[in-house]
């Protein structure tokens, strides 16, 4: 048996094709007990059966073979749980005849509080606390359920029965087929499923209200919350009705399940998890309360609705071969995701949004740890490691950058083509890369190879020489290192103007372009602005010279450049200065071009530049690299000559007043109250601006703040603080709120005893160690820590992003 110990993947001479499983969950003692009679082919000789198993009891004389021609039953002379290696060894007394077989197996398990495997989750009913039993087996899980080839490529079909408490909900993947009752307890079975992988298969039994619409097609969805939410499902419900439309036409192929379920779990790890047929859900990325959610819980319960239903077809349909591929699941989900949005609320103006994304991927991608897109996995262990913003973000991104070098129309129909031939089985990303060359006649696989199989991407540095434009292309690393990357960068330009638009490959280091080569021989020089990656469809950065940064600067000033790339103008200069590689005063000389700017995404972007700013650890950075570099001259303003620890005060009076008056004219614009018939992106932009300048303890805004959130104490419901800008106010309370002056935060915390909302609670969490007493901010995070805190509360920013879908 020791020659299967710590091998990364399971032997190949045992194929499973068909599973029946039966379970029986003990929500008192938070045990189960289950069996499995799976369907196997052996296709090679073996006296041994290797499967994954893990903290589940299985002993000798519960597991059988029984060969499907001869009907012999075959006991194992030797059965062994290896832990470490989470694999299950059964070793047979003759040989395995090859052909058709059915393994059987007894076990028992713990429903742990793990949010893992098969799980407990606890909620309130009544007042009384009770207990559900979840599933979560993404990414290698199931094992922990019941014994199981927990491979994706080992797909099979699955026969789910379900024995529970009689007044409990019991879902899984499939419709119910028969309910039995027998007293207290009822059998519940489903259809059988379509053949899929074990980590999206999906049990939950508790206590559920639920919505219930149809799609044109006859498939039924459902959406499933704690008793008393139901309103708070109709909003999830609407959007993934007309998602799953949206999808079976984009991907050209229907919906593949009689029915969709989606549930709100209280404990639950992961932000959502695609289960075909029953996804399942953090409360904060399902439900959604008129009165009390803001717009921006509006757009993430669309968002994260759109991504677990493009996984019905990307990633359960068609599924990656191994887990170095789960960037194709990921990455690919969470573009499509911004597409299927961006069709139910064009007003949202989503795909600017999605700029947030690329620079979370670009973030973490700048890093010398980073990693590629694609990663070698040798052990399941290794998995959770790449649940990331490399898979998600960078490969949405690099997506996004090849949509828009294919076209629109092209990569859609390849696409379909792509999810035709591989439909019901598995493919690695070559496949998809060869189903797009195929459809566009274009280099597909040696283009974005260069994007998946290393780290990093490129900065592209373009100036202008005696009308000529060279091009650079150099690994851009944060800390400002060299690195040695190489790309195949689709570089788009435009010229002064979106009409003049111009596109290439840089497949060197560096190239140099006569300016007739894209604007014609009769043109009259070249006294414009210039303006590379165009919309921030590329994943890269762009450094310009003086001369071109100067005139951007001008275009953005004037508002003659698209919002996507005003974002990307800034956000390529304040890393490009990060990494010293542009000085400061070209940084601040371009931020304060934007004082008049309105669109949400670029004034979002500008709050987080500014959070920077407003950290010590700039001030940090900022002397060390005033006395370390002599690339450039720090001279911000004409009162701070030089950088130099006994100016740090004065250094951050400067901020605060140039921030504070960054905003003013976005924050008078917007006032406090909602205006009629205004725009989703508007009221998200109130919320942050207001929490920006509390922030930065701008003092008229923590005046209004605190009479509003007084009259908030007094009425749960009053229209002087609505949703969208209570977390400016908690934030204002706590700017004021000291040991000495506790009024404020102790009624922030009775307001988060009291708040029945999750997204509710988790402001509330957010804004509590926004005081300026550091004796108070520890006891915060003492509360944070408590048992009256859950885990998940404090964590609910880093879902956004690696939803782990």
């Amino acid at each position: 048996m020791d020659q299967f110990k710590g091998q990364p993947r399971l032997p190949k001479f045992v194929v499973p094709k068909r599973y029946d499983i039966r379970l029986k969950p003990d929500l008192v003692a938070h045990r189960f007990a289950g069996s499995v009679a799976v369907n196997l082919d052996i296709v090679a000789a073996t006296s041994f059966i290797v499967l994954n198993a893990a903290e589940l009891d299985v002993s000798n004389d519960a597991v059988s073979f029984t060969n499907q021609d001869s009907s012999k039953v075959i006991k194992p002379s030797r059965v062994e749980l290896f832990e470490n290696d989470e694999i299950l060894v059964l070793e047979f007394p003759e040989e395995l005849p090859i052909g058709f077989g059915v393994l059987s197996i007894r076990f028992e398990g713990i429903l742990n509080d793990r949010m893992k495997g098969f799980y407990r989750s606890t909620y309130e009913h009544n007042g009384e606390k009770k207990t559900m039993a979840v599933t979560q087996f993404e990414p290698a899980d199931a094992r922990r359920c019941f014994p199981c080839w927990d491979e994706p490529a080992c797909k099979a079909t699955f026969k789910i029965t379900l024995d529970v408490p009689s007044e409990l909900v019991a879902l899984s993947n499939m419709p119910i087929v028969e309910e039995i009752t027998d007293g207290d307890l009822k059998t519940v079975s489903y259809q059988e499923s379509p053949i899929m992988s074990t980590y999206l298969v999906a049990v939950v039994v508790g206590l559920f209200d639920y919505v219930e619409d149809h799609t044109s097609d006859g498939v039924k969805v459902r959406v499933y919350c704690q008793v008393g939410k139901a309103n708070q499902g109709k909003f999830a419900l609407d959007v993934a009705v007309k998602t799953l439309e949206l999808y079976k036409g984009y991907f050209a192929t229907p919906y593949s399940l009689p029915k969709l379920d989606m549930i709100a779990i209280p404990d639950f790890a992961a932000g959502a998890m695609e289960n075909y047929g029953l996804v399942t859900y953090r409360e904060t990325a399902l439900l959604y309360d008129d009165q009390h959610s803001a717009a921006a819980n509006k757009q993430r319960v669309a968002t994260v609705v759109a991504h677990e239903l493009a996984h019905q077809w990307f990633g359960n349909l068609v599924t990656m071969e191994w887990w170095t591929h789960l960037w194709l699941n990921e990455g690919f989900a969470t573009w499509v995701s911004y597409l299927a949005t961006d069709s139910c609320f064009p007003e949202w103006k989503i795909w600017s949004q999605f700029l947030h994304e690329s620079t979370e991927g670009l973030k973490l991608d700048g890093l010398a740890e980073s990693h590629p897109i694609e990663v070698e996995i040798n052990h399941a262990c290794e998995i959770d490691e790449i649940f990331d913003a490399i898979s998600y973000r960078k490969g949405a991104s690099v997506i996004r950058m090849l949509q828009s070098y294919l076209g629109a129309e092209c990569f859609q129909r390849s696409l379909a083509s792509y999810i035709k031939r591989h439909a019901c089985s598995n493919a690695k990303t070559e496949d998809l890369w060869a189903a797009l060359e195929e459809g566009s006649g274009e280099p597909v696989n040696k283009l974005m190879t260069s994007w998946t199989k290393q780290k990093g991407y490129p900065v592209v540095s373009v100036k202008v020489n005696d009308q000529k434009l060279e091009f650079n292309q150099s690994q851009f690393l944060s800390s400002g290192a060299q690195g040695e990357g190489h790309w195949i960068v689709p570089i788009t330009l435009c010229f002064g103007s979106y009409d003049v638009h111009k596109s290439f490959l840089l497949q060197s280091k560096s190239e140099t372009h006569d300016v007739k080569d894209f604007l014609g021989s009769t043109h009259k020089g070249l006294n414009c602005w210039i303006k590379l990656n165009v919309d921030q469809a590329g994943f890269y950065r762009v450094k310009y010279d003086e001369l071109l940064a100067a005139r951007l600067r001008y275009a953005v000033e004037k508002q003659l450049l698209s919002a996507s790339d005003r974002f990307g103008i800034l956000d390529d200069s304040f890393a490009l200065c990060m990494a010293r590689q542009e000085s400061l005063t070209s940084l601040i000389n371009l931020m304060g071009s934007y004082r008049e700017e309105v669109d949400y995404t670029v004034l979002s972007n500008l709050i987080t530049v500014m959070l920077f700013f407003k950290s010590c650890s700039f001030i940090t950075w900022v002397i060390y690299v005033g006395h370390n570099s002599n690339s450039f001259v720090w001279q911000i303003s004409l009162k701070v000559q030089r950088i130099a620890a006994d100016a740090v005060p004065d250094l951050l009076e400067y901020f605060k007043q140039f921030f504070i008056n960054l905003f003013q004219y976005s924050a008078e614009r917007l006032g406090w109250e909602p205006k009629p018939g205004e725009s989703h992106v508007d009221a998200m932009l109130r919320g942050e601006i207001l929490t920006a300048l509390a922030m930065f303890g701008h003092d008229l805004t923590l005046d209004e703040a605190s009479k509003r959130f007084q009259a908030f104490l007094e009425n749960r419901n009053t229209p002087l603080l609505p949703p969208d800008i209570r977390k400016a106010a908690y934030v204002a309370v706590m700017q004021r709120a000291s040991k000495s002056n506790r009024s404020g935060y102790e009624s922030l915390l009775k307001v988060y005893k009291e708040a029945d909302l999750s997204q509710e609670k988790t402001r509330i969490l957010g804004s509590l160690a926004s005081s300026r007493d550091p004796d108070l901010i520890l006891e915060a995070l003492n509360f944070m820590l408590s048992s009256e805190v859950t885990f998940l509360q404090i964590f609910y920013k880093s879902e956004c992003t690696y939803i782990h879908y």
